[in-house]
């Protein structure tokens, strides 16, 4: 027998190592994060709105067309965490940009 540490994995009901249990972990972290055509986001790239967006609490539009750098992505599949000039904490939706 060998000193591998074992884990109870709930999702399969079975005792597995330590090892394969954080393999397993670290692949269901990572969260796909795709535009309103379908490109695959990463955190800096570069973006473009695709439709006038109202940003509530700013008193501003956003037209159609604007560029946003370096997009960092959170959690959640569908959005998207940016700044732009005036606006700090801007969080904008995945459905409404396109991969520049």
């Amino acid at each position: 027998m060998s000193d591998d540490n074992y884990v109870y994995d709930e999702a399969s009901g079975e005792w597995i190592s330590a090892a394969d249990a954080a393999a397993q972990q670290s692949d269901g972290d990572t969260v796909e994060v795709r535009d309103a055509v379908g490109n695959l986001l990463a955190d800096g790239d570069q973006v473009t709105l695709i439709k006038d967006l109202t940003v509530k609490g700013a008193g501003q539009t956003l037209k159609r067309g604007t560029l946003i750098k370096s997009i960092r992505l959170t959690g959640d599949p569908q959005e998207i965490d940016c700044r732009y000039d005036g606006i700090k904490g801007l969080v904008l939706r995945a459905e409404f940009v396109r991969k520049r």
